[in-house]
């Protein structure tokens, strides 16, 4: 009888997904997700307490230790666009917000 002698290693996802050319998908429909949610909620008119929410800034004392993101910066980061007022601008604009969603890596 023969015996095989097979070691696993120990790969990581992120080598994986390189050695057979993808990426994380996951990631990326979140973000087009959480892009797209922004500019359906800054078009309409009902959800205006929604917009002040996410406008607005919430004053509390932070704990000692990395500062958290907020959502909305989350997304000004992955959009490429530094300031808040730009992307509320631009999300009115719905063929706009369309191109900048599909544009996200």
């Amino acid at each position: 009888m023969m015996r095989l002698n097979i070691r696993s290693r120990k790969v990581s996802n992120e080598r994986v997904l390189r050695l057979v050319n993808q990426r994380r998908e996951l990631q990326h429909t979140i973000k087009i997700r959480k892009v797209a949610y922004l500019g359906h909620v800054l078009r309409h008119e009902r959800y205006y307490l929604l917009q002040l929410t996410m406008m607005g800034k919430v004053v509390e004392r932070r704990g000692v230790g990395r500062r958290k993101k907020s959502w909305l910066r989350n997304i000004r980061e992955w959009t490429g666009i530094a300031s808040a007022s730009e992307l509320f601008r631009l999300a009115k604009n719905r063929q706009k917000f369309t191109k900048l969603t599909a544009n996200l890596r």
